[in-house]
């Protein structure tokens, strides 16, 4: 793995493309190649694998994961950007270059018509803060193809990802992310490897794609459960989701056939259980909304 980006190529990069890093698009570029062949290492790329990227900025992982993958579908919001990286890559990767699609779009919107050939099988990403676990559960329900992952959030957003039942930090990303994913903590990335240097520290989080717990659930079900759920967290699961279900006695009484204690709050609840409470929905009327 060679030709990657260090603090004096970033700073050439962005003078000459007139780049300044905007809070607004979550851009923190990594200046460090020891932290992108960590990330590439960690996430367990193998020669088949198709990598989707998103946010690129100016190249620094996506250099490290065009010698390894079989293709690299980079999606970046950035025009200016996501017009220079092909430059960037033939003028570090090398022949490698060639495996190198940019997508000029927006991740929440990219479909996986967009990004069918070939399909990604992995997402590894330095993700924006502001838009990390909307993009992730979007390109997991989008992408059936994504088998695994890494990426790069901010700590505390990576402490929420990979959190069980019962922490203090187990809320809706970490149920959503559970339905799709089995997921770990992957390690802790510094702020001195960014510019701008970030006022947090980074976590990786690598996630494995699983069946979901209850396949003849409608997800939309399920999510609906977990968001009324978490909605008022200090209330008990019956005065919670006394609006989901129509009444406070309806959702006793669907928690009671699901199985579980009408007195218990959300972040006690594993997938599991948030999908035994969508299927046991009495009509269905309420899991549609």
């Amino acid at each position: 793995m060679t030709g990657l980006l260090g603090p004096a190529e970033i700073r050439e990069l962005a003078a000459r493309l007139g780049v300044t890093p905007t809070k607004k698009l979550g851009q923190n570029f990594v200046h460090d190649p020891n932290t992108v062949r960590r990330i590439v290492t960690t996430a367990g790329l193998t020669p088949e694998d198709v990598a989707l990227e998103v946010g690129p900025g100016l190249g620094s992982l996506t250099l490290a994961l065009l010698p390894v993958a079989a293709h690299v579908h980079a999606v970046e919001l950035d025009p200016a950007l996501a017009a220079a990286l092909p430059e960037t890559a033939a003028r570090f990767a090398g022949e490698a270059a060639a495996r190198l699609t940019v997508h000029p779009a927006d991740a929440l919107r990219v479909t996986a018509a967009d990004l069918a050939d070939p399909a990604p099988t992995a997402l590894v990403a330095n993700l924006p803060y502001n838009v990390a676990v909307p993009v992730v559960l979007h390109l997991l329900a989008e992408l059936p193809t994504l088998r695994h992952g890494l990426v790069m959030v901010q700590k505390e957003v990576a402490d929420r990802l990979v959190a069980g039942p019962g922490s203090k930090v187990y809320g809706i990303p970490s149920v959503k992310l559970a339905w799709y994913a089995r997921s770990r903590a992957a390690g802790k990335v510094p702020p001195n490897v960014f510019w701008p240097v970030p006022n947090v520290d980074s976590g990786l989080v690598a996630f494995t794609r699983r069946e979901p717990p209850r396949p003849d659930v409608p997800r939309k079900a399920v999510f609906a459960v977990v968001d009324a759920a978490f909605a008022q967290r200090r209330k008990t699961l019956r005065a919670a989701l006394a609006g989901w279900a129509g009444g406070a006695d309806r959702a006793a009484a669907t928690l009671a056939a699901a199985g579980v204690d009408p007195g218990a709050r959300g972040e006690s609840l594993t997938v599991e259980q948030f999908a035994a409470i969508a299927a046991s929905a009495p009509d269905g009327s309420a899991a549609e909304q």
